[in-house]
C-alpha cells in the first residue's frame, strides 16, 4: 500500500498537478495574468508550494522591489539588475482578518520578518518596509469587495492629522508562488512600537501597572473580558441578552499577569460605569477616563464613512500609564465596508447616524451591537457641541470637499497609470458582478470612483447640515484661503504689508485698511479670544 501511495505521489510530481498545492493558498480566478513593470512596489512571497494556515505561521520568503516614487519596478530582476530591493528575508505568514477571511476570495495575510526560518528556531525582527517606520508586525490587506481599493486608505488619510496614531499603508502588487495575485495594501498594524504605539509593557505596580495595554471591542471569539452593562437601543433601553465583548491584544491575554487583568478590567469597568450613570446635562466624570476629543475624531471617521462595522467590530483602544495621560484613546482600523460599500445595516445610505443602529442590528439577530458609550455621548450636549466644532475644524482643513476629491483621485490616479488596477481585475474579474456586500454594482473602476465620489459628497452634505456647518461661510482670519486661521495667515498678511500689494482677505478688520491691527485680530482667533 505505501509503495503505491509513493508510486501515486511520483506520478503526480511528474505530470505537474503536484503544483495543485499552490491551489490550496486560494489563487485568483485568473492565474495567467503576466507582471512585466508597475508604479507599485513589488513584494514576491515565496511558500514552497506550503499550505498557508490562518491560526499558525509557516516560513515564507519575501522580497519587496521598490525604486522609488516616480520609478518603475521591474518584474524581470535579471533583465533589470541593480534595482533597490526594499526587503529580502524570511518572514513567519499566515492568513489573517474575520470577514475579509471568510467572505472574500482574495485573502489578507499578516506575516513578521525573522532573522532565519522559523524551523531553525528564527526569531521577529523589526524592520523599515516602504518607508514605513521599523518594526516587527505588519499586514497584507486583500481589497476584494472594496472594489475602489481605496477605502481603508481613504480612511487613514483622513484621519492622520488628528488622531494620536493612524497606521500607514502603501498600496503594492503580489505575487505568490510564481503566480499574480493582484493589488494589495502593505500596511503597518495597530501594535506597540516606537513608530507607532510607543507604549512600554506594563508592570506589576504603581504607575508601572497602569500602562500601555492595546484592547479591542470584538467578536466573541478571544473573548478576555465582558462588559457589566449591556447595549442599548436608540431610546437607551438595554439589550439584555447582548454583551460587548473586549478582546486584549497587547500584552497577549495570555502573558498578562493577574495583577494586569484585574487592574485593566477595572478601570475599563470604571469608565463604564460613569458613562453607564451619566444622564444628559449632568457631570461628565467619565471625561477623567476616555479622551473626549480623540472619541469625538473617532466618531468622526467612523460616521464619515458611515462604516457598518463602526463602534462594534475592530474597535480597537488603548491605554497609556497614568503619569503620561490616564484616559482611553481609540485608533482608526477596517473601513472597507465603509463609504456606501454595504447593502446591510443601511450602510449604502447617507443619511443616517450609525451609532444608532443597534435597532436595525439587532432586528438581523446579529449579536455584535454598538457600546452603549456612543449613545451615551451623544446624549451629553457638551460633547455635540465639542463634536460640531471639530467637524467645523475638520471640514475647514483635510475634509474640505475639493481636498478630500483629490485625495480620492489621487489614489485612483496610482492603481491605474501604469495598470495596477487593470491586472487586478483580470486575476479578480468582478465588474458588474455583485460580491458581497456590495450596495452599488459598478461596470468599471472609473464608474466604481465616480459612485465613491458621490456617495463622500452626498454624506458630506448631510453631515454639514445636521452639524450646522456652512461651507460657504468665510472665515475670519482665514487670509490665505486653506480653511483655517494659522501663523501662515499672519504671515500672509506681512507679506502684504511689506510688498505694499494687499487684498480684500488680509483686511481681517474691516477698516479698510492692511496694518498691525489685523495681525491682532487673528493671533486672537488662533488664541480663542
Amino acid at each position: 500500500m505505501k509503495r503505491l501511495v509513493i508510486l501515486a505521489l511520483a506520478v503526480l510530481t511528474l505530470t505537474g498537478i503536484a503544483h495543485a498545492w499552490t491551489g490550496i493558498n486560494y489563487p485568483p480566478d485568473n492565474q495567467n495574468v503576466r507582471l512585466t513593470s508597475t508604479n507599485l512596489p513589488i513584494v514576491w512571497l515565496d511558500v514552497n508550494g506550503q499550505y498557508i494556515q490562518r491560526n499558525e505561521r509557516i516560513t515564507a520568503r519575501m522580497k519587496i522591489i521598490h525604486n522609488g516614487e516616480g520609478q518603475l519596478n521591474w518584474a524581470d530582476t535579471v533583465g533589470h539588475p541593480g534595482q533597490h530591493i526594499d526587503y529580502d528575508g524570511y518572514i513567519a505568514l499566515r492568513y489573517r482578518g474575520n470577514s475579509s477571511f471568510g467572505s472574500s476570495d482574495k485573502k489578507p495575510y499578516s506575516f513578521r520578518p525573522l532573522d532565519k526560518p522559523l524551523e531553525e528556531g528564527g526569531v521577529k525582527k523589526k524592520v523599515a518596509i516602504l518607508g514605513m517606520g521599523k518594526d516587527n508586525d505588519w499586514a497584507l490587506l486583500a481589497p476584494y469587495s472594496d472594489k475602489s481599493m481605496m477605502r481603508d486608505l481613504l480612511a487613514f488619510e483622513f484621519s492622520r492629522p488628528w488622531m494620536e496614531y493612524t497606521p500607514q499603508g502603501r498600496f503594492c502588487e503580489l505575487i505568490l508562488d510564481g503566480t499574480y495575485y493582484g493589488v494589495y495594501i502593505l500596511t503597518e498594524v495597530v501594535s506597540k512600537g516606537k513608530h507607532r504605539l510607543n507604549l512600554p509593557d506594563p508592570g506589576e505596580t504603581g504607575d508601572d501597572l497602569t500602562g500601555g495595554y492595546i484592547m479591542e471591542i470584538d467578536r466573541a471569539d478571544e473573548v478576555t473580558h465582558v462588559s457589566k452593562y449591556h447595549p442599548v437601543s436608540n431610546t437607551g433601553s438595554p439589550y439584555n441578552n447582548q454583551y460587548i465583548y473586549f478582546q486584549y491584544k497587547s500584552p497577549d491575554y495570555d502573558e498578562l499577569t493577574a495583577e494586569q487583568v484585574s487592574y485593566i478590567n477595572g478601570r475599563i469597568d470604571e469608565m463604564e460605569r460613569l458613562l453607564w450613570n451619566y444622564r444628559p446635562n449632568g457631570t461628565a466624570a467619565y471625561a477623567d477616563y476616555l479622551d473626549v476629543t480623540n472619541f469625538i475624531d473617532y466618531q468622526i471617521a467612523m460616521e464619515l464613512g458611515h462604516n457598518v462595522d463602526a463602534y462594534r467590530l475592530s474597535g480597537k483602544f488603548f491605554k497609556r500609564r497614568d503619569s503620561e495621560d490616564p484616559r482611553f484613546k481609540m485608533v482608526v482600523w477596517d473601513m472597507n465596508l465603509a463609504y456606501g460599500n454595504a447593502d446591510y445595516y443601511d450602510g449604502w445610505r447617507t443619511d443616517t447616524w450609525m451609532y444608532k443602529s443597534n435597532n436595525i442590528i439587532n432586528s438581523a439577530y446579529d449579536q455584535y451591537l454598538i457600546p452603549f458609550w456612543w449613545y451615551k455621548l451623544n446624549s451629553n450636549p457638551s460633547y455635540i457641541a465639542a463634536f460640531k466644532s471639530r467637524w467645523a475644524q475638520y471640514r475647514r482643513s483635510n475634509l474640505r470637499e475639493e481636498r478630500v476629491m483629490a485625495v480620492v483621485d489621487s489614489l485612483s490616479s496610482v492603481l491605474t497609470s501604469h495598470g495596477a488596477e487593470q491586472r487586478n481585475s483580470q486575476a479578480w474579474p468582478r465588474w458588474g458582478r455583485y460580491v458581497w456586500p456590495n450596495y452599488y454594482v459598478a461596470s468599471s473602476y472609473a464608474d466604481e470612483v465616480r459612485f465613491l465620489k458621490n456617495w463622500i459628497s452626498d454624506r458630506i452634505a448631510w453631515m454639514d447640515e445636521q452639524l450646522g456647518f456652512d461651507p460657504t461661510a468665510v472665515l475670519p482670519g482665514d487670509v490665505n484661503g486653506d480653511g483655517e486661521v494659522s501663523v501662515a495667515d499672519i504671515n500672509a498678511v506681512v507679506d502684504m504689508i511689506n510688498s505694499g500689494s494687499v487684498a480684500a482677505s488680509g483686511d481681517v478688520n474691516g477698516d479698510g485698511e492692511v496694518n498691525l491691527a489685523d495681525i491682532n485680530v487673528i493671533v486672537d482667533v488662533i488664541l480663542g479670544q
